[in-house]
């Protein structure tokens, strides 16, 4: 990464511990304006919540988070921290491996709702946003259609319309795919692939689709016990990953 550009996510020492289980051991990473970094490992690695560290829906028990230059630091006290986490989650976009959509809500209501009652956009106004954004995700004609009545892929779509409609700095996906159906998954993937390399947004995606990131990537970035073992382009860590960790995991997979 250049010294010309201020990451947009800087995380120092991040440590997570749930009761005795440390499930991040001090992680550091910086990401670029631009860049997809792809976190990879095994399961119970720590990635998502790493991820979820990011956004802060997990509170680092120690360490420091900064996103578009609004900074968190463990144990702030109370007012302060609240008001740093509202800014923070307010420039990050979430997708979730589950989806999260509002059930009782139509896919073009799920994807103003944030827009209106998080920034206090007129409701036409977010009309207007969300149904660019439903376009761009290849699902506008299903606007009045509520979740139960999308498949998993139309569901995913839409999801990532609703995180785009907060016009966040950074994109963040958790395993976005591993839901789906294996013939609905690359529709997913294709929609990821054009926010990067055509939108060019900041993305940082936890997934198992080595395709994908070897495809879409800037950086990769391996997970182990819940420490970023090794980071590196694609084409370098696939190649030839330094740590045998990596290389053990990369040959397991690929």
């Amino acid at each position: 990464m250049g010294t010309e550009a201020r990451p947009v996510v800087s995380l120092r020492g991040v440590r997570k511990t749930f009761g005795e289980n440390e499930v991040l051991k001090g992680v550091n990473l910086d990401v670029a304006p631009g860049e997809v970094v792809v976190i990879f490992g095994r399961s119970g690695s720590g990635k998502s919540t790493l991820l979820r560290c990011i956004n802060l829906l997990e509170e680092p028990t120690s360490g420091s988070v900064e996103v578009a230059g609004i900074r968190y630091e463990a144990g702030q006290g109370n007012r302060r921290k609240r008001n740093t986490m509202r800014e923070i989650r307010s420039r990050t976009g979430m997708v979730f491996q589950d989806f999260n959509l509002f059930p009782h809500l139509s896919a073009i209501e799920n994807v103003i709702e944030a827009p209106i009652t998080v920034k206090g956009m007129p409701r036409a106004e977010a009309e207007r946003l969300g149904m660019r954004f439903l376009e761009k995700v290849g699902v506008a004609e299903k606007r009045d259609e509520h979740p139960i009545r999308l498949s998993g892929g139309q569901k995913q779509r839409v999801a990532i319309a609703r995180a785009l409609a907060m016009q966040p700095e950074v994109m963040l996906f958790d395993e976005p795919t591993s839901a789906l159906d294996p013939e609905l998954i690359g529709e997913v993937l294709a929609v990821m692939k054009d926010l990067a390399l055509e939108s060019g947004t900041t993305m940082v995606v936890v997934t198992h689709e080595m395709g994908f990131a070897r495809e879409v990537a800037n950086r990769m970035a391996f997970m182990h016990e819940g420490n970023l073992i090794e980071e590196g382009p694609p084409a370098e860590l696939v190649g030839g990953a330094k740590d045998p960790r990596t290389r053990r995991f990369l040959e397991a997979v690929l």
